[in-house]
């Protein structure tokens, strides 16, 4: 269901590029990010610099940046020591993947494919270094699902800032902003999207954030999961007809 507050824009145009978070949105997480920030955070010394609960929060509270930024802030602006915590972190994530696997959310693949049915690119966005986003896409089998992955050091900056999304449109050459729509989880994918000029911004209700913060950061519409994407899509005439292949 969307938010009664949503409607189409005047300057709609149809739908190119899907760009959507990876953990949160397509990816379980089950509170697997919140444990690996623990873990790095206790094996560099980042967890002694402030109370953890005051950390932790700050982690749910930026959900979908990058992890360097969020060490940073952690590391009070020492940025070596985030560094540090940050290569520590990829490796408990692996670490946990490694004992509990990796699962997508419930229809995310179905969901995908929809989207690439209806004509559209689609591509994953993670603030995740490409070694830790690239396990995961092969641990999910989606290598030949989607059309690119991209990782804030692939961008330039990770969200809120637009350069994942802008990134996106460059490498697939969607014809303009405005053709783009983003989906994600946190607060930050929306604002991500919100700064790029995306046509369409979707939040979604299976990760860190909830409809109140999603709809406050500037969503058009707050959905349930993704697999209820391409309907909301179609909803606001944003899906061109594609021929059936004969």
């Amino acid at each position: 269901m969307t938010t009664p507050l949503e409607s189409p824009r005047r300057d709609a145009v149809p739908v190119e590029l899907v760009v959507l978070d990876m953990a949160g949105t397509t990816v379980l997480d089950d509170g697997v990010v919140e444990n690996a920030f623990q873990r790095a955070a206790e094996r560099t010394g980042v967890a002694e610099r402030m109370p953890w609960g005051v950390a932790l929060a700050y982690v749910r509270d930026t959900m979908g940046q990058s992890k360097i930024d969020v060490f940073t802030h952690l590391a009070g602006g020492d940025r070596a020591a985030a560094e540090r915590a940050t290569a520590a972190f990829e490796d408990a994530y692996a670490e946990i993947v490694s004992e509990q696997g990796v699962t997508p959310i419930a229809g995310a693949a179905d969901a995908i494919q929809g989207l690439k049915d209806a004509g559209l690119a689609v591509v994953l966005t993670t603030g995740f270094a490409p070694a830790t986003r690239d396990a995961l896409i092969d641990g999910l089998g989606w290598r030949g699902l989607i059309d690119l992955a991209l990782s804030p050091v692939d961008a330039g900056r990770g969200r809120p800032a637009p350069d994942l999304v802008l990134t996106a449109l460059l490498r697939t050459g969607a014809s303009s902003v405005s053709a783009v729509a983003v989906a994600g989880d946190t607060v930050s994918d929306v604002e991500s999207g919100r700064r790029a000029g995306a046509g369409f911004v979707a939040g979604v209700l299976t990760g860190a954030h909830d409809r109140e913060a999603l709809t406050a950061a500037g969503a058009d519409a707050v959905l349930p999961d993704v697999t209820t994407l391409r309907a909301s899509l179609a909803e606001h005439d944003l899906l061109r007809l594609v021929a059936a292949t004969p």
